[in-house]
């Protein structure tokens, strides 16, 4: 495993620790949905369940992800652009989360079109009371229209590789998965303390750091290509020109 490999799946693990207020905010509800539509005679199985939800929504990123970095393997010359892409929309999701700028919204708005035909498929699946219907429709969930996992598959498709942009995107997963988890057994006190203005506001400063940090190589890369592209021509370039000129 490179040394870039291993710290973009360490920063999109971060990412989804970091996002706990916005999966809160996102999923808290669906979690707590859920934990209660489970039936009484599973109960005893509950833990299990809910962990079979996020290991199958869990599952859904990390074929986003491979889909993605595959796709965008096979257009490498657009890999500066797409790393661009990725940290503007790192930044956006720093602001949207601290209130600062809702552009995000329009992406989510999309999403709910493709949204609106899986959801029907959720219904069949209930009640949930055995771990491969927990799966299944922890899958579908995985495709929930969010700015938050759109930010995160921006990034794995920055990497440029169906391995990497796998690992990106199970990486970023995992992390969201102990907001997600507390969620549904104590939604609503862990609610009321993500959702507290100084918490999600530096949540949000971490995040646009990471999006910072992710256009850095995009835009030094385009300055040395700028400079590379007007530098003046060297003496040796210049003695092999006058070289190939006849002499009289």
């Amino acid at each position: 495993m490179t040394h870039e490999l291993s710290g973009a799946w360490l920063a999109a693990l971060t990412l989804g620790l970091f996002s706990g207020a916005h999966c809160i905010g996102m999923c808290g509800g669906i979690m707590g949905a859920l934990s209660v539509a489970i039936p009484a005679e599973a109960r005893g199985r509950r833990w299990l369940l809910l962990l079979g939800y996020n290991l199958g929504r869990v599952s859904s990123y990390t074929l986003l992800g491979t889909l993605a970095g595959g796709l965008a393997g096979e257009f490498s010359p657009l890999a500066p652009v797409l790393r661009l892409i990725a940290g503007l929309l790192l930044v956006a999701m720093g602001l949207y989360l601290a209130n600062w700028w809702r552009g995000l919204v329009w992406l989510e708005k999309g999403g709910r079109v493709f949204w609106r035909y899986l959801q029907p498929l959720g219904r069949h699946l209930m009640p949930v009371t055995r771990l491969p219907q927990a799966l299944m429709l922890g899958a579908l969930w995985g495709w929930l229209p969010c700015g938050l996992v759109y930010t995160a598959l921006a990034y794995a498709l920055a990497q440029g590789g169906a391995l990497a942009g796998g690992g990106v995107m199970l990486a970023f997963g995992l992390g969201t998965l102990p907001a997600v988890l507390a969620a549904g057994a104590a939604a609503h006190t862990l609610t009321r303390y993500l959702q507290k203005p100084s918490l999600r506001r530096l949540l949000a400063l971490l995040i646009i750091g990471f999006g910072l940090w992710t256009l850095w190589p995009a835009v030094s890369t385009g300055e040395h290509s700028h400079e590379v592209l007007h530098a003046p021509a060297s003496s040796d370039d210049h003695s092999n020109d006058n070289s190939s000129q006849p002499h009289h």
